[in-house]
């Protein structure tokens, strides 16, 4: 089968032709459709990012596809099963091997489209807002990289649970598409005074920060007393240092949120959001936006257009 790896870390990624070993007794094996790309793949090629799984690598994070076989104590899927699943790799192939309970049943109405661009993007803003923050109706909350995979999920359901939104993105295009997902108030990121503009629109009580840099040095020095910022990442490659001293002064909590990392401490946090999220898509309420759809054999050129910032909401590849 056809799979997109990275021989080490910093080689450039390769389309080439593997075998799936056996299957384990508590896998499934899944016929792949589609990958959501995240910017953590973009880490993954360079070594850089938290999990660093022995090369050669198998790109993206998280898929969507039907379930073609199970190990003998796999319980609850069966084969023909639609399924979404967060691996950390083996995203960008046309089949993979992946433990049963890494795998999330599938809503009828859910394409493979959307769930493969729905568990990162969704899941972080989630868990960031609502198990983090404890976002309240009604607080105002602000988010960089507005436009971007998990910005734009952290605008929506900020909307939805009664925030009163600011999206900080760059340029009229992403101002638009996070207006669209509901921002109240937007900003450019290349404007010289963001902490100038979120003071006069009331400061933060929240800050959902993925930038890092003098972005996030704005937002901090417009949060209001008592404000939760919560550190996303870091897309500028510039890591802030913060002063502890005006954690201090302003009665303010900085948290971290490593989404991927709840599956090995506290898996039931993350499956009990997720279960929240797909009764929501569900209803109607929330609508996943794909800005960008490429097959497998153009995997660089969807990895390129994160690299240089040419999206908006998620990328997803897909294998056939």
């Amino acid at each position: 089968m056809k799979a997109f790896q990275i021989a080490e870390y910093g080689s450039t990624p390769a389309l080439v032709d593997i075998d799936l070993p056996p299957l384990g007794p508590t896998e499934v094996r899944v016929a792949i459709e589609a990958c959501g790309l995240n910017f953590a793949d973009t880490l993954m090629i360079r070594g850089q990012y938290q999990e660093r799984p022995v090369p050669p690598v198998t790109l993206g994070m998280e898929m969507a596809g039907t379930v073609t076989a199970i190990g003998a104590e796999v319980a609850g899927l069966a084969p023909g099963d639609r399924v979404a699943a967060f691996n950390g790799q083996d995203g960008l192939a046309e089949e993979a091997n992946l433990h049963a309970d890494r795998c999330v049943p599938l809503p009828d109405g859910m394409s493979a489209l959307h769930a493969a661009a729905f568990q990162v993007a969704y899941g972080t803003s989630h868990m960031a807002l609502d198990h983090c923050a404890k976002l309240q109706p009604g607080e105002r909350l602000v988010v960089t990289g507005a436009a971007g995979g998990v910005g734009l999920t952290a605008v929506e359901i900020g909307a939805l649970m009664g925030a009163e939104v600011i999206a900080i993105a760059r340029g009229a295009n992403k101002l638009e598409v996070a207006r669209a997902a509901g921002a109240n108030h937007v900003i450019d990121a290349e404007s010289e005074d963001i902490r100038g503009q979120l003071k006069a629109l009331g400061g933060a009580d929240v800050v959902y920060e993925t930038i890092g840099g003098a972005v996030f040095n704005a937002c901090f020095r417009a949060t209001n007393p008592e404000g939760r910022i919560l550190a996303i990442g870091f897309a500028s490659g510039d890591v802030p240092q913060i002063p502890a001293n005006h954690l201090l002064v302003k009665n303010l909590s900085v948290i971290g949120l490593y989404w991927g990392g709840y599956l090995k401490f506290r898996p039931a946090v993350l499956t009990g959001s997720l279960s929240h999220l797909m009764r929501w898509y569900e209803d109607g309420k929330l609508s996943p936006h794909v800005s960008h759809v490429l097959p497998l054999d153009r995997a660089d050129e969807a990895l390129n257009l994160i690299r240089q910032r040419k999206s908006t909401g998620k990328i997803v590849v897909t294998m056939r």
